[in-house]
């Protein structure tokens, strides 16, 4: 695709990428630049991987158009290279290159020499992958494994602490991945991104409903202040993550060290959910069983039978509040990677369930310094 075939002013592409930083659909974005169809829009967008590109500036050391309407004028005037570089105060290197790549004395023409000049700027820079082959290896091998780049920039880190050749910032990465024109890492391997998505698109996002009163709820303002700063190993945040034909399955996220258990529940029920809770927790060591805070579904509306089993406190966040159990809702959005929208969850066995979730607290997590869960975990009971 040649990107310079859509008409678009400078100040409508300025429109556009504001337009879309901002959240607007390709089809809204199309009606208020007054474009009869989406099509221009969408191709832009998606050259450039929904990242809107830098705005285009002269190097500081580069000619400047009045300099070279300079140089037609001295070279029409007959002076030298040397006396045209001497009322420049430009190096005559610099002024004998300008015209030799312009045609030659000539030949030469300012507007001209100029208008290359900044064609010339529009040539595709070698990026950092695309230089380093084994940190380009590196990086592919971890998207494989489902890394996001942010885990892969902070492992990098850790791994090369003294190797700048090694390093690269989570941003590059997906610039690679998402900007057709630098091809270095395969496009498949954007499917290995939790969002599985070709292009950056505006954040957003959307809360849950409450789901009504649970009798004998004990609140999340009297849950231990040591679950609150997470110094303390062992209080646990859970929810249902729902798949398709109203299939669920539990997650678990302990609180200190971000470790994630998922559990295979048949059925939403109370009965069902807690039995299958209490069934996994029951094996945790002692110290790992302090509190557990959840929603208010209607799932957990036997917590007592919970807590007796087990002797763990059960805390409700208020109506609305994901942000309460924020660990638990940032874990499901990353299996949202493994489970998309749509899953018949009931198909999956437990010792898959068991697969995936030593795949999750085997990767790096920016909150704990690109530690891994089972790590942090394992510091925590030896």
């Amino acid at each position: 695709m040649v990107t310079s075939r859509i008409r678009f002013t400078g100040k409508q592409k300025a429109e556009l990428w504001e337009r879309w930083k901002n959240g607007q659909s390709v089809l809204a974005i199309s009606r208020s630049l007054e474009r009869r169809n989406k099509s221009g829009v969408q191709q832009i967008v998606a050259f450039h991987g929904g990242i809107a590109p830098a705005p285009r500036r002269r190097a500081v050391a580069a000619l400047r158009l009045e300099e070279r309407e300079e140089i037609s004028r001295g070279i029409a005037g007959g002076q030298s290279i040397r006396g045209i570089a001497r009322g420049l105060r430009r190096s005559p290197s610099t002024v004998s290159r300008e015209v030799r790549r312009n045609g030659g004395s000539q030949a030469y023409r300012a507007n001209r020499a100029d208008r290359r000049a900044w064609e010339r700027g529009l040539r595709p820079k070698p990026c950092r992958l695309a230089c380093h082959a084994e940190l380009r290896w590196r990086v592919a091998q971890k998207l494989a494994l489902q890394w996001s780049p942010e885990q892969i920039s902070g492992w990098l880190k850790q791994e090369f602490p003294t190797d700048q050749d090694m390093q690269i910032s989570h941003e590059a990465i997906y610039r690679s991945l998402f900007i057709q024109t630098r091809g270095v890492l395969k496009k498949e391997l954007t499917a290995q991104l939790r969002t599985a998505r070709q292009m950056r698109h505006a954040k957003g996002g959307n809360a849950k409903n409450g789901q009504g009163q649970i009798l004998d709820m004990v609140s999340i303002r009297e849950r231990p202040a040591e679950a609150e700063d997470r110094a303390v190993p062992g209080h646990w945040e859970g929810d249902l993550l729902t798949g398709a034909n109203n299939t669920h399955i539990a997650t678990l996220v302990e609180r200190h060290s971000r470790f994630t258990m998922l559990i295979k529940v048949p059925r939403r029920d109370t009965v069902t959910v807690v039995a299958a809770l209490a069934k996994h927790v029951r094996k945790l060591p002692e110290e790992l069983r302090r509190s557990l805070t959840w929603d208010q579904g209607k799932e957990m509306a036997g917590h007592k039978s919970f807590t007796v089993a087990t002797n763990v406190q059960v805390y409700f966040c208020d109506p609305r509040s994901p942000w309460q159990r924020g660990s638990n809702e940032n874990t499901n959005g990353l299996l949202r990677q493994y489970f998309p929208r749509g899953t018949d969850l009931s198909r999956l066995s437990q010792a898959y369930l068991n697969t995936i979730a030593l795949r999750l607290n085997q990767r790096p997590r920016k909150t704990l310094g690109f530690e891994t869960p089972a790590d942090r975990l394992r510091v925590v009971l030896h």
